[in-house]
């Protein structure tokens, strides 16, 4: 399970080595993805708290990365934070989210992203539920669900 410590030991010594890497040009990302996706996961961007498909709902399956299918999260491990995006205390693997310490807008954060292609998915903070503390707040135009029951 991996702590606090951990994350910032990632944004200080380096990322975890992801299983496949996803390389595509901005223009073909632009193409694969609607505007909004890829302002959000190309440009860094944030939707607006409360607005995102995913934020109230609670249904079987596994996120994926909107960019390159790669399974991020569980719905297992998503919770209720009041703060208007999707919240998760774990990745599906270590391996599968990059984090950057990130120092935009006069604060200092940490950026998760996919550690297969390097899309924003949002930040993660130490004010999570235990056992972890651990809350991702993720948007939802990053990523996708994949039902449990149908695979899709």
């Amino acid at each position: 399970m991996l702590t606090w410590k951990d994350i910032i030991g990632f944004t200080v010594n380096g990322n975890p080595k992801p299983n496949n890497r996803v390389e595509k040009t901005e223009l073909e990302w632009a193409n694969l993805l609607t505007p909004e996706q890829f302002r959000i996961t190309r440009q860094k961007g944030t939707e607006r708290p409360h607005s995102g498909d995913f934020c109230s709902s609670y249904q079987a399956g596994k996120y994926a990365c909107v960019c390159c299918d790669t399974p991020l999260f569980d719905s297992s491990i998503k919770f209720e934070s009041g703060t208007g995006w999707p919240s998760f205390t774990q990745p599906i693997k270590v391996n599968a989210i990059k984090y950057s310490k990130d120092t935009s807008y006069g604060m200092i954060r940490v950026e998760v992203m996919c550690n297969t292609c390097d899309a924003h998915l949002g930040h993660i903070f130490p004010d999570g539920p235990e056992p972890s503390g651990l809350r991702y707040c993720i948007n939802s135009e990053s990523i996708t669900m994949k039902n449990e029951e149908t695979n899709e």
